[in-house]
């Protein structure tokens, strides 16, 4: 039953793509893609984020404040995620101004990875779906101006349903990355939030 269901879905799929023209291939192609950045940032950020490592971040900055540098690093030795690095890269040299400017915009490399592209599929999506529209449309007015008495309506409204998917495949990837994006975003900000309060740490303890 399972599997009849599957080819059901599969059988509707390839349809719908055939009926929306070639447009709906490369709208395919950033559906795929979306999907494929989406979880890799998302698991990037469940990971990074965790609760456990959270606290861990919490114990650094205090280590870092207390003047603790031995126990920070120790703790940064284990976690191999943003933070700790960050603070490996500030025990490892002087900490200084310019270090914290280095250590931050790596992360942020990291964290703001794939970010650009996520928005351009945004952006991208729904013109590819205009750009199906405009086909279908110029579709339908050569049917019509080919037959100066038109017997079969289904050929004008071919033209017409290709406009129409397209428009509506575009939003729909555009919708479903838009959310996923801003909270990603959202994570991204949150994250570097916290690094930018554990190089504050370092550097407050540093000037003492």
């Amino acid at each position: 039953m399972f599997e009849v269901q599957t080819i059901a879905i599969w059988a509707g799929a390839a349809d719908l793509i055939d009926r929306g023209g070639v447009v709906m291939w490369p709208i395919l192609a950033l559906s795929v893609l979306a999907v494929a950045l989406l979880l890799e940032r998302g698991a990037f950020f469940l990971r990074t984020n965790a609760p456990g490592r959270l606290d861990r971040v919490q114990t650094m900055g205090k280590r870092l404040r207390a003047g603790d540098q031995d126990g920070a690093k120790q703790l940064a030795d284990t976690d191999a995620s943003v933070y700790g690095d960050t603070v490996r890269r500030l025990l490892d040299e002087k900490v200084t101004e310019a270090a914290a400017t280095d250590a931050l915009e790596a992360q942020r490399r990291r964290l703001e990875r794939f970010l650009p592209i996520l928005s351009t599929i945004i952006t991208a999506a729904p013109m590819l779906g205009i750009l199906g529209t405009v086909l279908g449309i110029i579709d339908s007015f050569e049917v019509l101006g080919e037959q100066s008495t038109t017997r079969d309506p289904s050929l004008v409204g071919r033209g017409i349903a290709e406009a129409l998917i397209t428009t509506a495949a575009g939003l729909v990837v555009a919708l479903i990355t838009l959310l996923p994006y801003n909270l990603i975003r959202a994570q991204v900000d949150r994250t570097l939030s916290r690094l930018e309060s554990l190089v504050a740490s370092a550097l407050t303890k540093e000037s003492v």
